[in-house]
């Protein structure tokens, strides 16, 4: 089955020329040229990646990502502004997954919607021992609904965020850089910033901690990276 990708830019040309890219790979590609109708469309369908600008009419791109957040975890990559720290890092706190500068390399894109459609793919292939589900203290994640719960109560996870709790718990007292981290969630060729990491680190304390500056599952090697005590 093709993959489908949702484009989101206000600029024609850009949409046109990324969307015959993206055919030429084989992928299904809609388009939508305002975050109104970004919305509706993420709502009808579930994409396996959604490629948004920042800058749109109706509803700004922050404005898109967060709504798409409120019912969906399709992987979203954000476009900003050539250099602009605000706005990548804006773009992770609203919920996105990753990012791309104008102006950009079409070699590059693609590079970014096969990294997220390659992790993506590997979590929903089913292992030969099946996924188990695990609970540490008030922590239970069931990795083959890719699930997680705290206490009784589900929290809500991007795909990515899920990604990075599984793979540290998965694997306790095991610190990880974030090149490292980089590599095995965002894809093993992903040409990233390690702000990313740290952001979605940050994004995940913030939902699964009691005290995000004082965590008791994700914890901090200073100068190394991240790793999962419970």
């Amino acid at each position: 089955m093709s993959k489908k990708v949702l484009v989101v830019d206000d600029e024609k040309l850009i949409v046109k020329g990324i969307k015959f890219s993206l055919e030429q790979d084989g992928m299904e590609v809609d388009c939508a040229y305002d975050g109104e109708e970004a919305v509706k469309l993420a709502k009808e369908t579930e994409y396996d990646v959604v490629l948004l600008d920042v800058m749109l009419p109706v509803y700004n791109g922050y404005e898109v990502c967060s709504m798409i957040r409120e019912f969906s975890n399709m992987p979203i990559i954000m476009i900003t502004a050539k250099n602009d720290d605000m706005d990548k890092i804006l773009g992770l706190e609203y919920g996105a997954d990753d990012y791309v500068t104008k102006p950009f390399n079409i070699l590059e894109v693609k590079a970014r919607i096969k990294a997220i459609m390659r992790r993506s793919s590997r979590s929903k292939e089913p292992e030969e021992n099946g996924k188990k589900k695990v609970v540490c203290k008030d922590l239970t994640l069931d990795g083959e609904s890719r699930r997680i719960f705290i206490k009784d109560r589900e929290i809500n996870l991007t795909a990515k965020e899920f990604d990075l709790l599984e793979l540290l718990l998965m694997n306790p007292g095991k610190v990880y850089s974030r090149e490292k981290l980089l590599n095995v969630v965002w894809g093993y060729e992903y040409p990233g910033d390690v702000r990313t990491v740290d952001v979605h680190v940050r994004r995940l304390r913030e939902k699964i901690e009691n005290n995000p500056s004082d965590p008791q599952y994700v914890h901090t090697k200073w100068g190394v990276g991240y790793y999962f005590k419970g």
